[in-house]
């Protein structure tokens, strides 16, 4: 496929991601970073990223059971969130590809934790570690918008954290 098309659906999943550090609710956040990852796990599957790729859709299924957790209440449960982290544990060694392989781990794995918090700050921080992850295994892969899109979402969530206050993002919203 023509590599200006891959490159420019990375930069579709950047949109998206942007959009979703500027809203307050965690559920609209879940939903447009659902889409961006969408984006993100076309592009790294064509560029054959597979550790990437399925990571991204791990996380695809994730942010879904988030959505849905006010009507699956054992989306939430804490066996939820650990079959998620064995899920990323055995995607990562079945598609091994060096130590690369570990950053996508590393960034799903500390949101995922982050996110089952249900504290908005809990989860910006834990996007704040999970991005520099993203950031470099983009750069290693080369995926331009991944590497903007981590770069901006670094600054997005900075942004949220001033427009909304620190301790206002304390608080649990759905």
């Amino acid at each position: 496929m023509n590599e200006l098309v891959v490159q420019g659906i990375g930069f579709v999943g950047v949109a998206l991601f942007i959009i979703s550090y500027q809203i307050k609710s965690n559920r609209a956040l879940f939903l447009f970073q659902l889409l961006g990852c969408a984006a993100f796990c076309t592009q790294f599957t064509l560029m054959g990223a597979y550790t990437g790729a399925i990571t991204l859709f791990i996380n695809i299924v994730r942010n879904i059971l988030l959505l849905n957790a006010g009507r699956w209440k054992w989306a939430r449960s804490k066996w939820t969130l650990i079959v998620i982290l064995v899920l990323l544990t055995i995607v990562t060694a079945a598609t091994w590809a060096g130590w690369p392989s570990l950053l996508p781990y590393a960034s799903v794995a500390v949101t995922s934790v982050g996110y089952w918090t249900q504290n908005a700050q809990k989860i910006r921080l834990s996007q704040l570690f999970g991005s520099p992850c993203g950031l470099l295994y983009d750069a290693i892969i080369r995926s331009w918008g991944g590497v903007a899109n981590e770069a901006l979402v670094i600054v997005s969530i900075l942004i949220s954290i001033y427009r909304f206050g620190w301790k206002n993002l304390g608080l649990e919203t759905s």
